[in-house]
């Protein structure tokens, strides 16, 4: 048995299957108490569990009394398919719309709660009787992002997403919380500069400033976490992006030659990468269904995801943006009072474009 070290852990993660792994002092962090003024702001529209959650995202050793070191852990998700995916006006130019590329392949809820468990259990098994730890990945109770730049993986950016110099800011990320006491590393240094490619990119203007995101304006809010009809002023905000939106990260300079991942578990299904509108209004119920199994867009499921189409539709040239809403009529879905209501709301503005989308 090998003494549990911070130079242990991380080759074990390594070798697992993470892409980063460095360790951070499990410490009440003063960037951790931007998130009550950013909740008490507003910002956090819905996201109820945030607020619920506070006090454990605050201290983390609220979440683990014995906490000594946070084992931050990331992974490229990025692939080659990325590459051709049209996102913002050049998608809707092209004919196509958008799906977030962290939601193309498996579910990376599951697929990381697996490899950490994975890791937990071998520290467990190294550290002996007395090892005490809590896992999580993203919905947990551990601001990720904080202790992953404590832990030297990259710095917040001003788009507020985590950037690896050397990877890119296509990372997902988990955490193990942990009463060993492993030697931390050096924090990351932020590097974003003058830049404000991603403020200026945001089609709703949800960066509303370095470091700020109003995420009741994010299209990744407003297709993904939002229930039922949106108000007509973010209806009119969904464009091209129909589910998540990647146009902060797309535009950054530390993307331009970011990593690639060939692993299996993020590679697009078909046709995540790369639809059209049309195409995705023509799926069945039946085929959505089997489409989202294992996928992390079951997280808004098919009332969302169709209604979200249809304020789409309203982009559409008048004869295919019928069309596309006749498709929406014929399935089952078109009886969710928020789906009827998208169709009949996207026939009633029908013509007045922000951007068109046009078919392909």
């Amino acid at each position: 048995m090998r003494p549990l070290t911070r130079d242990s852990v991380i080759a074990q993660a390594r070798e697992i299957g993470f892409d980063l792994c460095g360790i951070a002092r499990a410490d009440v962090h003063p960037r951790l108490a931007r998130m009550a003024a950013w909740i008490a702001q507003g910002r956090a529209g819905e996201m109820t569990y945030l607020a619920e959650s506070l006090d454990e995202r605050l201290d983390p050793r609220r979440v683990l009394p014995t906490a000594r070191s946070v084992v931050s852990v990331a992974v490229v998700y990025n692939t080659a398919s990325s590459r051709e995916a049209p996102t913002g006006e050049a998608a809707a130019d092209s004919g196509r719309v958008a799906i977030s590329r962290y939601a193309w392949g498996d579910d990376y809820h599951d697929v990381l709660r697996t490899r950490l468990r994975a890791l937990l259990i071998w520290m467990q098994q190294q550290a002996g009787p007395g090892f005490e730890a809590f896992s999580c990945v993203d919905a947990g109770p551990i601001q990720e992002r904080v202790f992953a730049e404590q832990a030297g993986l990259g710095w917040i950016g001003k788009h507020t997403g985590l950037i690896n110099p050397q990877l890119g800011s296509w990372l997902f990320l988990g955490e193990i919380l942990t009463n060993a006491d492993l030697e931390p590393d050096a924090p990351g240094v932020d590097q974003c500069a003058s830049c404000t490619r991603c403020l200026d990119a945001c089609p709703t203007g949800a960066i509303v400033a370095p470091y700020e995101l109003d995420a009741t304006r994010c299209l990744s809010y407003l297709t993904i976490e939002t229930r039922g009809a949106l108000s007509d002023a973010a209806r009119v905000l969904v464009g091209a992006e129909i589910y998540g939106c990647d146009i902060c990260q797309d535009v950054c300079p530390w993307n331009r030659r970011a990593a690639t991942s060939d692993d299996a578990a993020w590679q697009p299904r078909a046709p995540l990468a790369s639809p059209t509108l049309v195409e995705l209004c023509r799926l069945s119920d039946e085929a959505w269904r089997e489409l989202l199994k294992g996928s992390a867009m079951r997280r808004a499921g098919l009332r969302r995801i169709r209604r979200t189409l249809a304020y789409a539709t309203r982009h559409l040239p008048a004869t295919s943006g019928r069309a596309a809403r006749a498709e929406l009529r014929s399935h089952a879905s078109a009886a969710f009072p928020e789906v009827a209501d998208a169709i009949a709301w996207a026939e009633a503005v029908d013509g007045h474009d922000m951007f068109p989308i046009q078919t392909a």
